[in-house]
């Protein structure tokens, strides 16, 4: 594997730590040293000028929905629960070919606004959403849409053991290679019987990955477990046996004190995803923060505005603050290393990779990315740590490495062809490249 050196460079070596005139040292895939510029010698197969940049470690998505990338602008301003309305319907018709073009757009997504890893939360046809990743170069956590109602489309309708096979299948073809793990999820709690709750979680447990789930997402969510079983969710998981440090809860918005308690006890990973959750609920972030509760930021999709974590991190703030903040009085709330720490130390977390990813320092992954400051709207700053949460977006990533490979340079993305598959997605939808709303519902 190529070695790398990039020399004197502003650098983010942790949340709230940055550093100028750093030179970072990547060998095997992996950070070897990082100090001030000209401070160790080190040969390099790759010297990188890392003037006019700001690099800093990869974002991770602790959610996402690969399959619902093509439902980009389609479910804002509905009404209701929208994965009833749309999302199943659309993923119910969901093909291996639908399924590799809306990876491969997610991927392209991803990789030029930042993101290095990510942890998807269950679709159809996965195999052909983990052979794109694959190639992508990403760090991902992927999985199958588990449920087991009867009541679903007939094209995603299965039993218990039906829905665990498909995983199990998608674990053996895909978990520990090309960066890549297999998660078991219970994609919808409200379409699980007890039956599948308790094969996933034994059989996360069996194979040492995690368990994920949505989880209090809508209150309706909440009162179809209670009128079920008379207990709420994670009362109801917990009693099961399915919690535990390698749990995901995805949302998490709607919890009481048992519910956290709970999910304290048990080292619960949880994720927000602002946008997506700002048309539902608030979730009690500052509670959990001080009880030690991992939290990771998630898009939710693109369906939900897009893959942008620096947009999500922005709502997460406003969110934060208006909602905590103002009636408290207290301005900071939720300040910008805390929420950047949100999406680097919680996402690594939610990849189960705590310790590996999330810093610049020796010993951790080379997941990383640079960013092109040399722009107006990045300049004057006298806090780097406040502008990346201010003023940072998509377009200003400018590289992109995983595992010391670099996915994107320049803008360049390294690892998918761009124009083909732009190509490809201008003929199967069409009526995307044009301004008709009409024109957009039918395609």
């Amino acid at each position: 594997m190529a070695s790398t050196l990039i020399q004197d460079t502003l650098t983010m070596t942790a949340p709230g730590v940055i550093k100028p005139h750093q030179d970072i040292f990547i060998k095997d895939g992996k950070i070897a040293q990082v100090g001030d510029h000209g401070s160790f010698p080190a040969e390099a197969d790759d010297v990188i000028d890392g003037t006019h940049r700001l690099f800093m470690p990869g974002l991770i998505d602790s959610h996402l929905h690969t399959g619902q990338q093509l439902l980009r602008g389609r479910v804002l301003d509905t009404k209701g629960i929208i994965w009833k309305k749309i999302m199943l319907p659309f993923e119910a018709d969901t093909t291996a070919e639908t399924m590799t073009l809306n990876a491969q757009l997610a991927a392209l997504e991803m990789i030029t606004s930042g993101t290095t890893g990510f942890v998807d939360a269950g679709g159809y046809h996965m195999a052909a959403a983990g052979t794109v990743y694959a190639q992508s170069g990403l760090r991902g956590a992927l999985a199958y849409s588990t449920m087991d109602d009867p009541t679903l489309p007939a094209s995603i309708n299965m039993d218990a053991k039906t829905a665990i096979a498909h995983t199990d299948a998608l674990y053996d073809q895909f978990h520990g290679r090309h960066h890549l793990q297999v998660y078991y999820s219970l994609r919808a709690l409200n379409n699980c019987s007890d039956e599948l709750v308790d094969l996933a979680a034994q059989r996360a447990a069996d194979r040492h990955t995690f368990l994920e789930a949505h989880m209090n997402e809508y209150p309706q969510e909440v009162a179809g477990i209670l009128d079920r079983c008379g207990e709420r969710p994670y009362v109801y998981l917990a009693k099961r046996g399915a919690l535990s440090d390698h749990f995901l809860g995805a949302h998490s918005l709607f919890l009481d004190d048992t519910e956290k308690a709970l999910i304290e006890k048990y080292h619960v990973k949880i994720n927000h995803s602002p946008f997506s959750n700002s048309g539902k609920g608030v979730p009690p972030t500052p509670e959990l923060l001080k009880a030690g509760v991992s939290i990771g930021l998630g898009s939710d999709g693109a369906a939900h505005g897009g893959l942008s974590l620096w947009q999500e991190m922005k709502i997460f703030r406003a969110i934060m603050t208006l909602h905590y903040g103002v009636p408290q009085h207290i301005a900071n709330i939720m300040p910008a290393t805390t929420i950047m720490a949100l999406v680097l130390d919680g996402g690594a977390a939610a990849l189960n990779m705590s310790g590996q990813l999330g810093r610049i320092a020796p010993g951790y992954q080379a997941d990383i990315i640079g960013l092109d400051i040399d722009s107006p709207h990045l300049w004057p700053t006298g806090n780097w740590n406040n502008t990346l949460l201010e003023s940072v977006n998509a377009n200003d990533v400018a590289d992109s490495m995983v595992a010391g490979k670099w996915l994107m340079r320049k803008r360049k993305v390294l690892t998918l062809d761009v124009e083909r598959i732009k190509a490809v997605c201008a003929r199967r939808y069409p009526t995307l490249w044009q301004s008709s709303s009409s024109q957009l519902a039918t395609s």
